[in-house]
């Protein structure tokens, strides 16, 4: 039975794409609650800064302190995700896939967070389709 956190990351995915975007979600969960929702707004928002996860972590605002909290996105994250989760002392992450994009996982687990990555075929089969039928976009979301 899949992570219901995690569904609510490919929830938000699915919006990215159907808004005509990048099909990656995040989460952020603390105590069983969620506490902001986020997708990758790039496109609609003409904004490079607009990752999924950073759009979560705005969508949660001040959230005081990020101990006990857990991260959730559907696609390992990149560099600049993975620095505001450190920054922010997230202390977990969990992952839907890295097998489209291996992100900064090095670098997270360097820093003592915890990343799982589940290997989830939904995930992988959303970022397939986005480099199938969008390349040139996929291509700029990854800096290429």
């Amino acid at each position: 039975m899949r992570d219901p956190f995690l569904t609510a990351a490919i929830e938000e995915a699915k919006r990215g794409w159907d808004e005509g975007g990048i099909p990656i979600g995040s989460v952020l969960v603390r105590d069983g609650k969620i506490l902001g929702r986020g997708h990758n707004r790039r496109v609609q928002q003409g904004d490079p800064m607009a990752h999924a996860e950073i759009d979560c972590l705005r969508n949660a605002g001040r959230i005081g302190h990020y101990r006990g909290t857990v991260l959730y996105s559907t696609l390992m994250p990149c560099y600049l995700c993975a620095g505001a989760a450190v920054q922010f002392g997230v202390p977990k992450v969990i992952v839907g896939e890295s097998e489209t994009f291996p992100g900064a996982r090095e670098l997270m687990e360097a820093k003592g967070i915890e990343v799982v990555d589940v290997h989830d075929a939904e995930c992988v089969a959303l970022m397939k389709r986005l480099i199938a039928e969008k390349p040139g976009l996929w291509n700029e979301d990854i800096g290429v």
